[in-house]
């Protein structure tokens, strides 16, 4: 006797070796024995045998017209016996009955299953929809295989053009186009940025690394709705020339300086910063707006600012124009440049001179105010403001080395990017350099001081705090932390340290100088009346999601500067090339602030230059491939304190930068180089 039974979920026939009550020994066509239960026999049949019945019953199934079918089943629950008998015109043969077996367990559509061997055909509303279903299927496989062959083709199709980034950044995985795209780079053994590449759908690696951060960070784009500008506030007129240090490509001037010398002998200096918060009022539009942001996105060559356009030409601090302003004034006895007092006013401040970097650096040296050398705008007052600096700075190495760091090394040389027309300029620049230090040490000054006035009249604020920290180990203790009391920042050398400096590019900066007028206009009262009460829950999410956006958007520089690095070589042809050792296997370009990992270099002393090989490079991953030449020099130990400051605390790969984001400030520098790049432990001062 032979049995055709099911068998997780297949169907299958052999003759009966043995019967033990309900079970039965079974072998297979194939000569495989099994043990059946007989609930799950369908039929039982002496001819014809397994094999044959297996192949009949395929044939059979393949011949069954499924409507035909269908109709003849009703609408009532049957059984395969009685639908074969009315299909067939006579009782099945074990062959049709297998056949209809066969066909009806392959269709669920058609007919739904009841029990072993009963199914029930589909109701008619049902079944069209099903298979109105199915055949959406097919068409969207001919559609996805079309997609496929013009994806293989290395063409865009015209349905993938408006979702490019979502396919790469957030992609719908259920969608045909993704799956399209999926499997093409699955048959080229490509990546999927990389095949975005080579169809057209992202332009260049450039628009690339621009298009996953803005997908990230500004997914309905970077630009503003149209706004009012505010009202202009009615101020007193400032009895000053003012003056601002910055980089030729700053647009947004935060700060301005005035020196005033007074009858009596002493020194008055202004440190000017420009007021927005006079004409932007907490939840309002604008402040909402800046919110979101929470900072200006600095790139090569490029910025996403964090107010719109005509707001900050309100209020930047442009030459020729008086603008609003918060001012600091500090009143200075020049025989020891100590200060004898302070005084913080909302005033409407002349600006006489936007003064440039690139047009006075080499003018202005250490050597050159010295013997008070050279020709250049405010001499004079520059020069005051020297001499405060290096007083300012002294003081705050002393503080330093009180709380049991080093002094700060100023000897590393930075560097700026410039792009025009997609040609990249990076000129290095010495960190210290006179206006660079002038416009540090009165922004930490300020910050300190406006810090202290908070902290004095019981109004939170947003301050950077350095060393106490709670954790295991030095770095831990010393890792740099936003707090909204009052706190010492041990690595500069400060009691107290609140961004105040930059409200037209920073959030945090922009609130706190709400915090700070409120001192000012209200004196004791102050706690009552700021925008942002003690213990406000408000003002913690905004350090939180400041902390979230500015490391976001510092890692994004970071991935334009190292592009704009391989962009240089390749313009320059660059292939042998100096480099500097960092630690262990990683090394920095001696013309580039370009860092690469050399796996199997042989152990140098941090310090020591080489000469690199360089093989090939990537603008897409980043990567750089190089082989060491030849050992340039014996280490230096002066540069390799200065290079202290650039060590990663953890491996570095090719694609990263090896340096921290801390202390990103950079006021001097101006747009180009807002974000300074140091170490947790050994932060360089706010420029």
């Amino acid at each position: 006797m032979n049995l055709f039974f099911e068998e997780s979920g297949d169907f299958k026939a052999g003759a009966v070796l043995s019967q033990q009550g309900e079970a039965y020994q079974v072998e297979l066509p194939s000569g495989k024995r099994t043990k059946v239960r007989a609930k799950d026999v369908l039929l039982q049949f002496e001819a014809p045998s397994a094999a044959e019945l297996v192949t009949g019953a395929q044939r059979v199934s393949d011949d069954i017209d499924l409507d035909f079918l269908w109709e003849v089943a009703g609408a009532e629950e049957f059984g395969f016996a009685e639908l074969g008998t009315e299909y067939f015109g006579h009782a099945p043969r074990p062959d049709e009955a297998a056949g209809l077996i066969l066909r009806l367990h392959s269709a669920p559509f058609y007919f739904y299953r009841k029990g072993k061997g009963r199914y029930k055909g589909a109701p008619e509303t049902a079944l069209k929809a099903a298979l109105a279903g199915v055949e959406k299927k097919k068409q969207q496989a001919v559609i996805q295989a079309q997609y496929v062959e013009e994806l293989k083709a290395k063409r865009l199709p015209d349905a993938m053009k408006a979702i490019a980034l979502q396919l790469l950044f957030k992609p719908d995985k259920n969608s045909i186009e993704y799956k399209a795209f999926d499997a093409a780079c699955s048959e080229l053994k490509t990546a999927p940025h990389r095949l975005m590449l080579a169809t057209g759908g992202i332009a260049s690696a450039r628009d690339l690394h621009f298009s996953k951060f803005a997908f990230e960070f500004f997914p309905k784009g970077t630009g503003f709705p149209a706004l009012a500008a505010p009202a202009m506030p009615d101020l007193p007129v400032a009895a000053v020339a003012a003056f601002s240090i910055d980089d030729m490509t700053t647009t947004e001037i935060d700060d301005a300086f005035s020196v005033v010398r007074l009858d009596d002998g002493m020194v008055r200096i202004g440190i000017h910063i420009a007021a927005p918060t006079l004409g932007v009022r907490r939840g309002d539009a604008i402040d909402l707006m800046a919110r979101q942001r929470m900072s200006t996105v600095y790139m090569p060559g490029d910025k996403i600012t964090m107010l719109p356009d005509a707001l900050v030409e309100s209020f930047t601090l442009a030459e020729g124009r008086t603008c609003p302003a918060v001012s600091l004034y500090a009143t200075l006895d020049p025989a020891d440049w100590s200060v004898v007092s302070t005084e913080t006013r909302a005033e409407a401040v002349p600006i006489a001179s936007n003064l440039r970097h690139n047009d006075l650096d080499a003018l202005v040296t250490e050597e050159n105010l010295a013997i008070h050398a050279g020709d250049y705008p405010h001499k004079d007052d520059i020069a005051v403001l020297w001499q405060w600096a290096q007083v300012l700075e002294k003081g705050r190495m002393i503080k330093r080395e009180g709380f049991g760091l080093r002094p700060e090394q100023n000897n590393r040389v930075d560097f700026n990017f410039y792009v025009d027309d997609d040609v990249v300029t990076i000129a290095k620049r010495k960190r210290g350099a006179p206006l660079d230090k002038i416009v540090a040490e009165l922004m930490i000054f300020a910050n300190s001081s406006w810090g202290k006035l908070m902290h004095e009249h019981g109004v939170p604020g947003i301050y950077r705090a350095q060393g106490g920290g709670s954790g295991n180990g030095w770095a831990a203790k010393m890792q740099v932390r936003m707090v909204t009391h009052a706190a010492p920042h041990q690595g500069l050398g400060v009691d107290q340290y609140a961004w105040s400096t930059s409200p037209l590019r920073r959030y945090t900066d922009l609130v706190n100088q709400w915090q700070i007028l409120a001192c000012v206009e209200h004196g004791v009262t102050a706690p009552l009346v700021a925008p942002f009460k003690p213990r406000d829950a408000d003002l913690f999410a905004i350090v939180s999601a400041f902390d979230a956006a500015y490391a976001g958007y510092a890692d994004f520089q970071s991935t334009m500067e190292r592009y704009w690095c391989l962009r240089w070589l390749a313009q320059e042809d660059a292939r042998q090339v100096d480099a500097v050792v960092l630690k262990d296997e990683v090394l920095r370009l001696a013309d580039l602030p370009l860092v690469i990992r050399l796996p199997g270099m042989q152990p140098l002393a941090r310090g020591t230059q080489v000469r690199l090989d360089l093989l090939r490079w990537d603008e897409v991953d980043l990567t750089v491939e190089a082989r060491l030449l030849e050992v340039a020099s014996a280490p230096d130990q002066q540069a390799g304190d200065a290079l202290e400051d650039e060590l990663p605390e953890d491996d570095v790969t090719a694609a990263e930068v090896a340096t921290d984001t801390e202390e990103a400030v950079a006021e001097g520098a101006g747009d180009v180089a807002d974000i300074e790049r140091t170490s947790d432990l050994e932060p360089a001062p706010e420029p």
